[in-house]
């Protein structure tokens, strides 16, 4: 049994995703990052970046429980442990760092890229005046539009992001391309990227996968308290929390 320590957001979703799809129980634990439950002390044993999501498995490796933190460690240990979505680096050494790369160009790039054009082009955008902020907007939904092109050009006769199959990667990116709009994108100009996504959006563990704790999600622009939990000094005397 895997406990999930969590909330929906793109990084909770991946790791929903990777749960669903491979069949293993688990635990829902929700961590709502807009109360400020990342902070608590019994997560941060779990979470020392007191970031979600993070797993313990009280299964791990010789039978002893492991806690992990990190999306891509946690989906890289998901697929060692079920044997599913990553090939063998032994026996595949190839398609497994392939999978690798592009599981790292999320976590590099996609995440923090999108994430930051998400935040300056709709959430800034409801609080401050628009010409406070323009400078972000605009080199952060210059990056999201980039990005999206290096993900539609690799998708361009592929059906999948790595190794000629479903892995971890798409699984990856996928919950990040879900509301391009609000990250200054386009989706009709990447149609590769579109045709990917909507594949993935219609399997039904991925379904299933997104409804976990949809309705805790929020459900409106951000309060004062969240926007201080979230942004304000809270981030920089605690940490951040992921979303």
């Amino acid at each position: 049994m895997i406990d999930c320590y969590t909330w929906p957001t793109p990084n909770g979703h991946k790791v929903h995703i990777m749960l669903e799809e491979t069949g293993t129980p688990y635990t829902v634990h929700a961590i709502n990052i807009g109360e400020g439950d990342q902070f608590k002390p019994d997560f941060l044993k779990i979470s020392p970046n007191n970031k979600m999501p993070a797993i313990v498995d009280r299964d791990g490796p010789g039978g002893k429980p492991i806690s992990l933190f990190e999306t891509g460690a946690i989906l890289m240990y998901l697929g060692r442990k079920t044997g599913q979505f990553l090939p063998d680096e032994a026996a595949e050494p190839h398609a497994y760092f392939d999978v690798i790369q592009w599981l790292m160009f999320q976590m590099g790039g996609i995440g923090p890229m999108l994430g930051q054009a998400h935040h300056f082009n709709d959430y800034a955008r409801q609080r401050m005046p628009v010409e406070a902020i323009q400078y972000g907007i605009d080199r952060y939904v210059n990056e999201a539009n980039r990005l999206y092109g290096v993900l539609d050009r690799r998708l361009d006769g592929r059906e999948w992001i790595a190794a000629d199959r479903y892995t971890i990667a798409d699984m990856a990116i996928f919950p990040w391309v879900r509301d391009p709009k609000r990250q200054g994108v386009e989706i009709d100009d990447y149609p590769n990227a579109r045709r990917w996504r909507d594949a993935i959006w219609a399997r039904p563990k991925v379904i299933k996968a997104l409804e976990v704790l949809k309705d805790r999600g929020r459900k409106g622009p951000h309060d004062d308290k969240q926007w201080e939990i979230m942004y304000g000094k809270t981030q920089r005397t605690q940490g951040s929390a992921a979303e």
